[in-house]
């Protein structure tokens, strides 16, 4: 009896360990202010709290790149809107193609294509540039150098090209996972370099094919 007490006890910490090791605590990442025009043709006065929740809605999950998407805008908008609310009115964006940097982009940012305040462009530095609109300030928003796992990518790479199987691909989320909550509990100015751009300069590109890589392998069954 003693013996089978001990193996259920194991065996129940080593799952809660395992579950709790995969929470993700998105109470932890800052709230963004925004403000909105209040109705179809009104005025600038709706001002809203963003949360990450918020976000991971419009995406459809959570995942370390919406996260670095989040963070690193909100990093951004202290620099762009020191003294209140960020104007989604008065913000233009540019994004690398991750499905997860530009859902994060044009949800936060209130930038869109078809209004020319948004576009994606593979060539630029970082993850991000963007620009609010009035005073013309623009900044660049990257990953600081060492921070994200190497083998997140070079496992992405593989799923991008069908390469993994079911277990791998669950690996892949895990330690996706433990960098998320990396993320969520280490100071913004360690993650990311935030800088002013000089030159900045707005050339809209035509591609709109990018491939959408987070539903690549959504029939993967073994």
């Amino acid at each position: 009896m003693k013996y089978i007490f001990i193996t259920f006890f194991i065996g129940f910490f080593w799952m809660s360990c395992s579950k709790s090791h995969q929470a993700i605590n998105t109470s932890k990442a800052p709230i963004i202010k925004v403000i909105d025009t209040d109705f179809s043709k009104g005025q600038l006065n709706h001002v809203q709290d963003i949360q990450l929740d918020d976000l991971v809605k419009l995406h459809g999950h959570l995942c370390d790149g919406l996260i670095v998407g989040y963070l690193g805008l909100h990093e951004a908008f202290k620099e762009l809107y020191p003294e209140g609310p960020v104007d989604r009115t008065n913000t233009r964006i540019i994004s690398k193609s991750s499905p997860c940097l530009t859902d994060a982009a044009i949800y936060l940012t209130g930038g869109r294509y078809q209004y020319n305040s948004f576009y994606v462009d593979n060539s630029i530095d970082g993850i991000y540039y963007l620009q609010r609109l009035d005073h013309q300030k623009a900044l660049s928003v990257s990953l600081k150098a060492g921070v994200k796992p190497e083998e997140i990518d070079s496992l992405g790479q593989l799923a991008i090209k069908e390469r993994l199987n079911l277990e791998e691909l669950n690996h892949l989320k895990q330690i996706e996972d433990e960098f998320s909550a990396v993320l969520l509990s280490t100071p913004a100015k360690e993650l990311f370099d935030v800088e002013v751009i000089t030159d900045f300069q707005w050339s809209p590109r035509p591609k709109h094919n990018y491939p959408k890589t987070d539903i690549i392998n959504k029939n993967v069954m073994e």
